[in-house]
């Protein structure tokens, strides 16, 4: 049988990872005296490579912590946090801190200043299954289950790869939505987030929304000069099979884009809000 026009399914998986990566790709011809067990180790030797090279982590927008909060975001004492890993940047108004902290892991930390009120975006971010409608390489963010203060999330990454092959990553997340806090001149609010299945070893941190006011109490959000800043952290560790080196740059990338999503979308929302006299 001649397999050359045959399309081969390669499956890549780490050892804990529940998901395998699929990649559908059609090899290039191969002599008609090779088996078939020669050409599909070709073919995955081929896309293994590949799939290194060109990875892109998918856009993971949500998740949170223990049920307990119990545990911080912070370094432990024996953490070995190293200075930062390259200088914090601001590209297009958001800021992005990268520090390493060894075993493979490392730490991000970006931030973005946002014309809007904290519960505009507050709202955005809570809008969980909406979430795919303006995050690019989000396909999928699935809401499936709600409590008070609690979503767990079923989300699907996808990002393009070359020759027109598509890789694939799916996760289930927490996220657990803190209380409102009073500050001296505004307020905040937080989301902590945890993956509690997927492929990373390590994928928690939070988002917070911090709301600083230049007004009198009597007057509307509308009136008052409002400075909101979006910041989101996280610990990231990928599994043993993929160097956190080959992620990090592409990830601090997808951060960026997700809070410049974000900041786009709660302007919009202001853009349709009906301003009263």
């Amino acid at each position: 049988m001649d397999m050359r026009a045959s399309p081969v399914c390669v499956g890549l998986e780490s050892p804990s990872s529940s998901f395998p990566v699929r990649i559908y790709t059609r090899p290039n011809p191969v002599p008609r005296n090779k088996t078939l067990g020669q050409t599909v180790d070709v073919a995955f030797a081929s896309s293994s490579r590949l799939l290194l090279s060109q990875f892109r982590p998918p856009r993971l927008l949500c998740c949170s912590s223990n049920t307990d909060s119990s545990s911080s975001f912070l370094p432990d004492n024996g953490d070995n946090v190293d200075d930062l890993s390259s200088p914090s940047i601001s590209v297009d108004g958001v800021h992005i801190e990268l520090k390493t902290l060894g075993n493979n892991r490392r730490r991000i930390r970006s931030t973005v200043a946002i014309d809007a009120p904290l519960h505009v975006v507050w709202n955005i971010l809570t809008d969980y299954e909406r979430l795919a409608d303006f995050i690019p390489g989000l396909a999928v963010s699935q809401l499936l289950d709600k409590g008070h203060n609690y979503a767990r999330l079923y989300q699907i990454g996808q990002q393009n790869l070359a020759f027109g092959m598509k890789f694939n990553a799916k996760v289930i997340v927490d996220c657990y939505e803190k209380e409102l806090e009073s500050l001296p001149f505004g307020q905040k609010r937080d989301i902590e987030f945890k993956m509690i299945q997927g492929d990373f070893q390590i994928f928690e941190g939070k988002w917070s929304i911090e709301q600083f006011n230049r007004g009198t109490e009597d007057d509307s959000w509308i009136d008052q000069e409002i400075h909101t800043t979006l910041s989101y952290f996280v610990d990231v560790k990928p599994e043993l099979w993929l160097p956190v080196r080959l992620v990090e740059g592409r990830l601090c990338k997808e951060i960026k884009l997700n809070l410049a999503c974000i900041r786009e979308e709660a302007q919009k929302a202001i853009c349709k809000t009906p301003r009263t006299l």
